[in-house]
């Protein structure tokens, strides 16, 4: 359930990677496409879909009236600040900043799935944990190619593309820098993986528990889908929150020096971007909410 929270809450943040007109849509259009993705995780039956989809509902209500002016808000703090150039400590406060306004979404999408958790049944666990393995093996595919270069070649691919989301063509300088950065990465998706596996089987665990244990409350389970939710973000593992904590100053230091390479042409394309995201950020918080009571067809 935890990784389902997190969909819900990253179906909404992603859509800022697209058009803004395409980001209105999917944001209105967040429930219904919410509700398929996480079905999907765990085939409801027909008792509990509409308190599920209520449960969505009331999500993204909250969400839109409560969170998007913050978002909003930090979208033009950090426009103001990309003339100039970068420093990695910079780009990490942004991300610590970020990680912060994300994680009462995290909490709220906790709070309302608590209740729901006891009417899970073993088969609908079952029903998970293969959709996890299916996910897994999909991951396998796009970041553990057996050959290496491949797999860098790939790699290269998914940043350069979203480096030129924000800043547009890049340079060959740029495209250097990526690639270099790319084969000196302490990236590991062995490791990554094997974390990723630990946290669905603590998932899952948690879970059954709750379905056994009928008389839990629902703060108890709203409490444990947090705590799983926040290790995602920082692990319970010591070794691997390490890793995190190097990994993610790599990539600050990697984000600062490739906005350092750009030309102004380039940073008045991501201001302009980061103005449409934030433009759309506020133009769906004025608009209507979507009303809480409205079940999902």
């Amino acid at each position: 359930m935890p990784n389902i929270h997190r969909t819900i809450v990253l179906l909404a943040l992603l859509l800022l990677l697209n058009s803004c007109s395409l980001m209105r849509l999917g944001y209105n259009n967040g429930p219904q496409l919410a509700w398929w993705w996480i079905d999907s995780y765990l085939d409801f039956n027909r008792e509990q879909t509409p308190r599920v989809k209520q449960a969505i509902h009331n999500w993204f209500s909250w969400h839109r009236v409560t969170q998007l002016p913050e978002y909003a808000d930090w979208l033009a703090s950090v426009r103001s600040q990309i003339d100039g150039s970068l420093t990695s400590t910079q780009v990490c406060s942004w991300s610590e900043q970020l990680q912060h306004m994300l994680t009462p979404a995290f909490n709220q999408a906790a709070l309302l799935a608590a209740p729901l958790v006891p009417q899970l049944t073993a088969s609908q666990l079952h029903h998970l944990e293969q959709r996890f393995s299916k996910s897994n093996s999909e991951l396998r595919d796009n970041f553990l190619q057996p050959d290496l270069n491949e797999r860098k070649q790939a790699s290269i691919k998914r940043t350069t593309k979203r480096v030129e989301n924000l800043y547009g063509d890049l340079d060959r300088r740029q495209q250097h820098l990526i690639a270099v950065s790319i084969e000196n990465s302490p990236f590991n998706p062995e490791a990554w993986m094997i974390e990723r596996q630990r946290r669905q089987q603590d998932t899952l665990r948690t879970l059954r528990q709750f379905i056994n244990e009928k008389n839990a409350s629902t703060e108890e389970i709203a409490d444990s889908l947090q705590k799983i939710i926040e290790h995602t973000h920082r692990s319970n593992n010591p070794e691997y929150r390490a890793y995190q904590l190097e990994l993610t100053e790599y990539i600050c230091d990697f984000i600062a020096r490739m906005h350092n390479l750009t030309a102004p042409i380039q940073r008045r394309h991501a201001s302009d971007k980061l103005k449409d995201w934030e433009m759309d950020m506020r133009t769906l918080t004025a608009e209507n909410p979507i009303n809480p009571t409205k079940q999902l067809q």
